[in-house]
């Protein structure tokens, strides 16, 4: 899975808890969106963006 070009966010690994607290592992993902950027180039570049990095 890609990471977040702005901030580096990507994939959490973790455990989801039942109420008896019986442990299965789980991912959390980032909501990554891929959008278009202009390097130092000049050129069209795609990339993954967290959508919060979008926001600010």
């Amino acid at each position: 899975m890609a990471k977040c070009y702005l901030t580096g966010k990507a994939i959490l690994c973790g455990n989801k808890r039942s109420h008896a607290m019986n442990a299965t592992k789980r991912k959390w993902k980032a909501n990554l969106q891929k959008v278009r950027i202009i390097n130092d180039k000049g050129q069209i570049q795609k990339v993954f963006v967290s959508a919060r990095a979008l926001k600010k």
